[in-house]
């Protein structure tokens, strides 16, 4: 099958928190490959107020029409979101495909979803997705003044859409609610075991899985693309022979993850905020590695994750050289440097899981 072939359109909106144009471009771009298009070219726009109908100033979408035909794309790819009547305008009028930054990313998942669980939490996102986009439809069609095939004929069948959808909605929902009664039971008998939970949290491609491959010698699948796992892990390792820990690789987290797809996989980020322990995985060799670690906190404290213990695993300290691991280190001194990839620093951080895990045996026997 033919990759896509991408034009990426980096839009700079000023009524939103300033996002420096080289941080988006490279996201979307990383976000792309991991999609498995191709990047033909890329144009920035500063967009002061976005355009209702195209999102896009006429200017700035006939540069976008005729770069992207020069290069031979057959797909836009946007870093914002748009509304369903901005995305319909756009593909009119350029005549390709039209994708945000949500659709991207779902796309993404849907790709990397292999659990039962994990593909009714991305179908759940996709519909929740698809249904304004419907709706939009309909509004779009009752303005066209009606006719055969159009506003009676069409708005009917959309009616039927729009119902079924809601249907397998609520269908998804119910199922997603058996998995998390199923998840709570062995979470509840992990519990009962006394075993020790903590859950590998981070940035995409931080280095969780590789970490949990480190730490227990599972074989998580390991690659250098964005949201490569999608599924948890969980897999047993004792710590000198004294502790049953159980650790759990999760999700990847991203800058402003869309809230449809925080909602549909609450049943996976469940498994953070359950946790005894938070082990949040940071990748030091990036460039953005501190707007990384604000995303990362963000995320947490919405899911309820932030009252954990936290150990900061700087990661891929491998990359970095003497002069720069010491800047690191300045910079986050609650860090442990490790390299998940050469299993170097793991003993400094299995030491700092010991002290929170007798911390916590304490107070158990104390109440």
């Amino acid at each position: 099958m033919a990759r896509d072939k991408a034009y990426l359109v980096i839009c700079h909106h000023f009524g939103k928190a300033r996002i420096l144009p080289g941080d988006s471009l490279e996201e979307i771009r990383q976000l792309t490959e991991s999609a498995g298009g191709q990047v033909m070219g890329f144009v920035t726009a500063a967009i002061p107020h976005p355009s209702p109908s195209h999102f896009l100033r006429a200017g700035k979408l006939a540069e976008v029409r005729e770069k992207a035909a020069g290069l031979k794309a057959n797909l836009l790819i946007f870093n914002v979101d748009l509304t369903p009547v901005q995305a319909r305008n756009i593909e009119t009028d350029c005549g390709l495909r039209a994708v945000d930054r949500t659709g991207l990313i779902l796309d993404i998942f849907a790709k990397r979803a292999n659990s039962k669980a994990g593909k009714l939490q991305v179908e759940l996102a996709q519909l929740e997705y698809l249904l304004p986009r419907l709706v939009g439809f309909g509004v779009i069609m009752s303005r066209l003044g009606g006719g055969i095939g159009t506003r009676g004929p069409g708005e009917q069948k959309l009616e039927v859409d729009r119902r079924k959808i809601r249907a397998r909605i609520q269908h998804v929902k119910k199922d997603i609610e058996k998995l998390q009664k199923h998840r709570e039971l062995l979470r509840s008998g992990r519990r009962k075991k006394n075993l020790f939970q903590v859950a590998l949290a981070g940035y995409t491609n931080a280095g969780k899985s590789t970490l949990l491959n480190a730490l227990t010698g599972a074989g998580t699948y390991v690659e250098d693309k964005l949201f490569a796992t999608l599924d948890p892990k969980t897999r047993r390792q004792s710590i000198n022979g004294r502790h049953d820990i159980l650790f759990t690789d999760t999700v990847g987290f991203l800058r402003d993850l869309p809230h449809t797809l925080i909602k549909a996989f609450h049943a996976t980020l469940e498994e953070v905020s359950e946790a005894d322990c938070l082990i949040h995985v940071l990748d030091v060799s990036s460039s953005y590695r501190e707007a990384q670690k604000k995303t990362v906190e963000k995320v947490l404290q919405e899911i309820g994750g932030d009252q954990k213990p936290v150990l900061l695993a700087l990661n891929k300290a491998d990359c970095l050289n003497e002069e720069e691991k010491r800047r690191v280190q300045d910079l986050f001194p609650e860090g442990i440097l490790i390299s998940a990839k050469s299993k170097l620093g793991l003993d400094a951080l299995f030491h700092r899981l010991e002290i929170i895990l007798d911390q916590r045996t304490k107070s158990s026997v104390i109440n």
